[in-house]
């Protein structure tokens, strides 16, 4: 008879026990534990996110209710309110990010095509809000009466993956974070009007990056060709343009300025690009893939307990914040690995109600909504059969009584 253990367990043997260990010890995380370790901690709020528990009293009931399970996550027992709260607000949440980029890495491995021809690497940048309450969270002050941090993140397109994420007060703008990224020659990055800043503009054509963007209306420039668009088409304009910013300065760069109208919001969308090759339409299709990211943070906040939080300490904010990432990331891998065409909503609302099932992971992953295989032994037992003769309970008691003898 197969045997296996239970669907969540299956999912904590995605990751490496050997590196995890390796990131506990480079970051001296369990240097005070006392029995309530950091792989215990680890699957304590993976099970936080991925059984939707609201609170630190349903994340140690709902565990402590299923105490014959424990043992094979790894956890000996469930851990008491106090010990999490402690352990979240001490243990330094760089671990969960250094176990991050490790799923990251193994996912990348399954990772799809990202829908377009070419074969630059192609990137989204965006971030978002996530609100406070300002007179519990005293330290991330927004607003006079709300609190903030704010999660800044890059998509890679190649499996929807996100494969940078920081995070920040609520105040610090976006435009701060975007310098201090790194990018590969050839990368395209794709972002908002939020991160329009000429100097990084030439810096990252500088560095042989390519970047899409929206214009802003009262960008001042001048126009030095006019490139020739269909008859035909939703494509207005195409542009070569220059900053009079950035050329009283002595510094020259040429960007690419396209006018597209948008049919469904009836209005005209300009673009800013320092790629000069592809078409207008390409470019366009472009930025209309940026939305992804968008999805992204939905799904983020929808599935996962990003909204509500376990701990008040900026050290517990970050951990929550970290395993949320690691959960959401777990869903991507099995969604890239499932055969069965799951939408990321629906495997992390049915996987909630299958955690401590005893099944195989893959079985169910690729035909969710297929009994299990029948145990052996299970078509040996009789089945049961009722019959309303009143002889049959003599017969029965009689055979009985024979047994008996």
């Amino acid at each position: 008879m197969t045997r296996v253990s239970s669907i969540f367990s299956q999912m904590l043997q995605l990751f490496s026990r050997h590196q995890f260990e390796q990131a506990v010890r480079e970051h001296r995380a369990e240097r005070h534990a006392r029995g309530f370790t950091c792989w215990g901690q680890f699957v304590v709020m993976l099970f936080c996110h991925l059984g939707r528990a609201q609170s630190l009293r349903e994340i140690c009931g709902g565990l402590a209710a299923s105490e014959g399970k424990l043992r094979h996550l790894g956890l000996p027992d469930a851990p008491s309110r106090s010990t999490l709260a402690y352990a979240n607000e001490h243990r330094p949440w760089q671990l969960y990010r250094s176990v991050f980029y490790q799923l990251l890495g193994r996912c990348r491995e399954v990772a799809g095509g990202q829908g377009f021809r070419f074969k630059n690497k192609l990137l989204s940048l965006d971030a978002t809000l996530i609100e406070l309450c300002a007179s519990v969270f005293d330290w991330a002050q927004y607003r006079r009466t709300k609190g903030a941090v704010k999660l800044h993140l890059l998509l890679d397109h190649q499996g929807l993956l996100p494969s940078y994420a920081v995070l920040t007060e609520g105040r610090v703008h976006e435009s701060r974070i975007a310098p201090t990224l790194r990018f590969d020659p050839g990368t395209i990055v794709v972002f908002d009007r939020g991160y329009n800043d000429y100097d990084w503009f030439a810096a990252l054509d500088a560095q042989g990056v390519f970047f899409v963007t929206r214009m802003k209306d009262n960008t001042d420039y001048g126009v030095l060709e006019r490139r020739p668009v269909p008859e035909h088409g939703s494509i207005q304009r195409d542009e070569i343009v220059f900053l009079y910013k950035l050329a009283c300065g002595q510094r020259d760069l040429f960007l690419r300025r396209i006018e597209v109208w948008d049919q469904s919001q009836q209005r005209t969308l300009v673009f800013l690009t320092n790629h000069r090759r592809f078409a207008a339409s390409t470019i366009a299709q472009i930025y209309k893939s940026r939305w992804q990211i968008e999805l992204f943070f939905k799904a983020l906040k929808q599935n996962l307990r990003i909204k509500t939080f376990v701990g008040t300490s900026a050290n517990a904010l970050q951990i929550q914040i970290w395993t949320a990432l690691i959960a959401l990331l777990l869903l991507k891998y099995l969604q890239l690995r499932a055969r069965f065409g799951w939408s990321l909503s629906n495997l992390a609302a049915l996987l909630r109600q299958q955690l401590f099932v005893y099944r195989d992971l893959w079985d169910w992953i690729d035909q969710p909504f297929q009994p299990p295989p029948m145990l052996t032994g299970a078509a040996e037992q009789g089945s049961f059969s009722w019959s309303g003769n009143l002889d049959s309970r003599t017969t029965t008691s009689t055979t009985e009584s024979r047994l008996k003898d």
